[in-house]
């Protein structure tokens, strides 16, 4: 059975994704001509070491005995484990031929018994085979561009697979050439677009892709096995993993953020560096410079430093570059989210800090909204994350910090200042501590079931609030986003089961399940355990909350959540607890949901944020990429022309005076398009709120049902966990 009161840590990271806290960059940057190329023919196949082997079985085993999904080890584990290692290895489909994936064709049958007898040779050949193609590729790319590139044509009308994602195999030599030969033309003219001169582009892919031979030339049996041992816990779910020792030091101080830099959770994506999250209350968050799903293509040490290109290069050497010590500059240049350009990037900087419990604490402000002849006062709670002190805690401190108690504080503090609703903001709240969440809860609540939790073995838990008191008995809302997860959706999905609150926003991210740390041999195993599930009986899972009330959001859920994790768990449900109601928002909702619609048909910042998604979607799906000079310059000019407008449109509305052209919209950086989109939100949330306030009396969020009598069922051990965590991958 589940043991809450061990750590218990929820998945903060996919597959080789650091936090970066901590580090020092000391090596200088280099300036140097390009480096001689790598002699290939040096390179030995590599082999498994006798404590992968052992390691390998510990994972499996651990696997088939305690993850909350059952596989069982036989021919079907064994073809999807040898498309998930083909699909690791190349999943840009660049390297690997038709006759080298019919040559692994037995695999497809056996890698099972390999499995039991902790063979690795099978992987392990796979692998060579891969490093194999990978250096003759980057050796063809060299040689052409040591021949020069005056050649290229780029007025052909010739276009590139933006995805390559589930193509075809290359089915020969030839076309591997024609292939590598319209990449090679793309990073070309991105550089051309972005304003550098042929030769000098030609210098820099030279220094890029002999540093990426390089890497592969640095690549080791380790790096091999944590590929593979990941290949095989991704056929369970996206949230269990394999590190091997030296990324098991890295995950170790991403969960102490006890060192300094950016806060930004990084993972290997195809060439590229993606963003996955930020750490709420680090410096990057703070920025607002960077976001979710943005792509990091070069890094530079200090504000006016040469950024070196970090395109192909191994996650934990970017990783290294971006950590340093607080106080000191990082450059960074971006590909944004959604942006299918490649040459359309931006440069930042972002000064390197520690991350504190104070960076991240629960804060609140009054918004005041003026509605026929009347102020009404809106208290908002800001929350970032589920935060506890956990060493201050078992040390006895009674001055500990913790999201529960700063809560109630705040509330304390509103309640003096009278406030007429309140708003709970958990947008980009990636969870944490579940007793805060469950506390949280309670500070809403008079009692009750809060959470469900089913263990592999199909044990459930029913976990609640139980100190019989509530905070703040108001009118209440509760903003969530897509980045709204774990923690924050037991929260959400709690209050809106009780009917205690309105939900406002977009579905959020749908991380239902609980992982924990196993300490091997040879590295460490996070596995998932067990699941979530509402009172109501439905899973968190997959799905996540779905909105009472929908306001449009720019992340896009094919990009961000859940659903978009390959072999992600499903949405499932167990039995209902009965719980008592606080009210029943059903008739209300639709008088609040026409209101709403009523009023977002007239706002200006509404209209601009459904155009802005639509836009970014529509250029999001597009499958190829043009290698035609002229017509990127058109697609470019439209791209900008649309956001010039959609800009002009918004302060127009808003009487603010309009930019002349996109070069002064660039130059401005957009504040208003940064902070409009919140502002608006939360405003309109507080519209909404008020709406609610104004409803007949029955019907009003607040006015709560008599529990006299109300029965629920202890479904299971109530259990009081203490530092069980609930966060984002």
């Amino acid at each position: 059975m589940l043991e809450y009161r061990r750590p218990i840590r929820i998945g903060w990271a996919i597959l080789l994704s650091v936090v970066l806290l901590g580090g020092l960059y000391a090596a200088a940057q280099s300036k140097a001509p390009a480096p001689a190329l790598p002699d290939a023919s040096s390179a030995r196949p590599l082999s498994p070491l006798p404590e992968q082997a052992a390691a390998q079985k510990e994972v499996m085993q651990r696997l088939q005995r305690e993850h909350y999904r059952t596989i069982a080890c036989d021919d079907g584990l064994a073809s999807k484990l040898l498309d998930r290692y083909l699909e690791d290895l190349d999943p840009a489909r660049s390297f690997l031929l038709q006759s080298d994936i019919d040559d692994f064709a037995p695999y497809r049958t056996t890698l099972d018994q390999s499995l039991k007898t902790a063979d690795l040779e099978p992987a392990f050949s796979i692998f060579n085979r891969f490093q194999q193609r990978r250096r003759e590729g980057l050796e063809a790319v060299i040689r052409r561009l040591e021949a020069g590139i005056d050649d290229m044509d780029f007025t052909l009308d010739e276009e590139i697979e933006a995805e390559r994602t589930g193509a075809a195999w290359i089915q020969s030599p030839a076309e591997m050439e024609q292939l590598w030969e319209k990449r090679l033309k793309l990073s070309v003219l991105n550089l051309l677009l972005a304003g550098t001169d042929q030769e000098a582009a030609r210098e820099q892919l030279l220094k890029r892709f002999t540093n990426q031979l390089r890497l592969v030339q640095q690549v080791n049996s380790e790096d091999a096995f944590q590929l593979y041992m990941n290949s095989l816990t991704r056929c369970y779910d996206p949230h269990t993993q394999y590190f091997s020792p030296r990324t098991s030091e890295n995950f170790n101080i991403s969960m102490s953020l006890s060192l300094e830099g950016i806060g930004a959770v990084l993972s290997g994506e195809d060439e590229y560096t993606r963003v996955i999250r930020l750490v709420p209350g680090g410096p990057a968050d703070k920025s607002k410079l960077l976001a979710p799903a943005d792509r990091i293509v070069g890094v530079g040490q200090g504000e006016d430093a040469e950024l070196q290109d970090v395109i192909g290069w191994r996650l934990d050497d970017v990783v290294d570059l971006i950590r340093g010590p607080k106080g000191t500059i990082v450059r960074l240049e971006v590909l944004p989210a959604g942006v299918e350009d490649p040459h359309k990037t931006r440069k930042i900087s972002i000064e390197r800090s520690t991350v504190t419990l104070e960076d991240q604490a629960a804060r609140k402000h009054i918004l005041p909204i003026v509605r026929d002849g009347r102020t009404y006062r809106i208290g908002i709670i800001e929350l970032p994350t589920f935060y506890l002190d956990f060493q201050a805690l078992q040390a006895g401190d009674p001055t500990y910090k913790s999201t529960s108690k700063d809560i109630d504080r705040l509330l304390k503090e509103l309640s003096g200042e009278r406030i007429d609703g309140l708003i709970l903001d958990l947008r980009n709240n990636g969870g944490g501590s579940l007793q805060e969440a469950i506390d949280l809860s309670g500070k809403f609540l008079r009692y009750g079931p809060i959470v469900q939790v089913r263990s592999a073995r199909s044990d459930i838990e029913v976990l609640r609030d139980s100190d019989h008191r509530s905070s703040y008995d108001g009118p209440l809302l509760v903003v969530v986003n897509r980045l709204s997860a774990s923690a924050s959706e037991i929260v959400a999905g709690a209050l809106q089961d009780y009917g205690r609150a309105i939900i406002f926003g977009s579905q959020t991210f749908g991380k239902g399940t609980v992982q924990s740390l196993v300490p091997l041999e040879h590295g460490q195993l996070k596995a998932t355990l067990a699941a979530f599930y509402r009172v109501n009986g439905e899973s968190t899972q997959y799905r996540g909350i779905i909105p009472d009330i929908s306001y449009p959001c720019l992340f896009d859920p094919a990009e961000i959540g859940e659903s978009a994790l390959p072999d992600a768990l499903p949405w499932d449900s167990l039995d209902a607890v009965m719980f008592p109601r606080f009210s029943d928002l059903g008739p209300a909702l639709a008088r609040l949901n026409t209101l709403h619609e009523q009023r977002m048909q007239a706002d200006p910042d509404y209209r601009y944020l459904q155009s802005l998604s639509q836009h970014l979607r529509a250029l999001s799906a597009r499958t190829s990429v043009s290698l035609s000079r002229p017509r990127r310059e058109r697609e470019q000019a439209e791209v900008e022309q649309f956001r010039l407008a959609a800009e002009n449109r918004l302060r127009a509305a808003k009487d603010m005076p309009l930019f002349e052209n996109y070069d002064e919209l660039e130059k401005a950086q957009s504040p208003d398009n940064e902070t409009a989109a919140p502002d608006a939100l939360v405003t309109e949330a507080a519209h909404v709120l008020i709406d609610a306030l104004n409803l007949p009396e029955k019907q009003r969020v607040g006015n709560q049902h008599s529990l006299t009598g109300a029965a629920y069922l202890h479904a299971g051990r109530f259990m009081q966990p203490l530092h069980a965590r609930a966060d984002t991958p």
